[in-house]
């Protein structure tokens, strides 16, 4: 969404509980323009270091171009703590259920639909863990109207691989997609390994998906996150760019 210097900006950030998965309540954190709208949905789903910082200051991000966005904590059910701790509980666990996280992100669809600023469209990006969900839920929902993977690992899954958390490999749901898909990856990265991103990207084709897929060289894991040693500033800002004109053209 473009900006002019003479608009009114305003926004209100807070945490929330949502009704997720087998009607549990969670916690929720969200970013909401202020203004009459109507205003499109996203839900962003946060990476395995946990629901920490960035992913709040990446929801605001969000409301600051023009979304309606909520994110949950999926790890809300193990308990509270640092985002570190509370993450280092639920990688002993064997991850949080992959049923789990449609129900969740079901609920947050069903929760930004019914707010009265809602344009009735809503997204789904993620990035590492967070990607892989936002793949999943693209092939488990009829709901979503777009969907951003951000190098999200597993997609490409093994029999070896799968786990009563992990049931079935997100890949093998591609026939169900019903959205555009856009995937950002750095050629560097070893979760998934530009390999894997080959097959995901086959398996679009294969099933005719709308889908854009943007690789970077130089880039690794987590090249979006500029609090860390992963930081690649080019291919940030480029993927960035790519993200808010692919999410604008699907949903606007």
């Amino acid at each position: 969404m473009a900006y002019t210097t003479d608009q009114y900006e305003g926004m209100v950030a807070q945490t929330v509980p949502i009704k997720g998965a087998n009607g549990d309540y969670i916690n929720a954190y969200v970013a909401q323009p202020l203004g009459p709208g109507p205003f499109p949905g996203m839900v962003l789903l946060h990476h395995f270091p946990g629901w920490d910082e960035w992913y709040k200051e990446a929801t605001r991000k969000m409301a600051y171009h023009g979304y309606f966005a909520i994110c949950p904590d999926l790890y809300h059910r193990v308990g509270h703590g640092s985002p570190q701790d509370v993450a280092a509980t639920v990688r002993g666990q064997g991850g949080v259920p992959d049923p789990q996280v449609v129900g969740d992100v079901a609920g947050c669809i069903d929760w930004l639909k019914a707010q009265a600023q809602s344009n009735g469209k809503v997204g789904v990006m993620g990035t590492c863990s967070g990607g892989r969900h936002a793949y999943l839920c693209a092939g488990s929902l009829d709901t979503i109207d777009a969907v951003a993977d951000l190098w999200g690992g597993r997609v490409v899954m093994g029999p070896d691989d799968l786990t009563a958390n992990f049931p079935q490999a997100p890949i093998d749901l591609t026939a169900n997609i019903k959205c555009p898909v856009l995937g950002l990856f750095g050629n560097d990265d070893k979760n998934p390994p530009p390999d894997q991103v080959d097959q995901q990207e086959a398996a679009l084709k294969e099933h005719g998906v709308d889908y854009e897929f943007h690789r970077y060289d130089g880039a690794g894991h987590g090249f979006f996150y500029h609090h860390t040693p992963n930081y690649r500033q080019e291919a940030a800002v480029d993927g960035w760019n790519k993200l808010f004109a692919f999410f604008e053209k699907h949903m606007a």
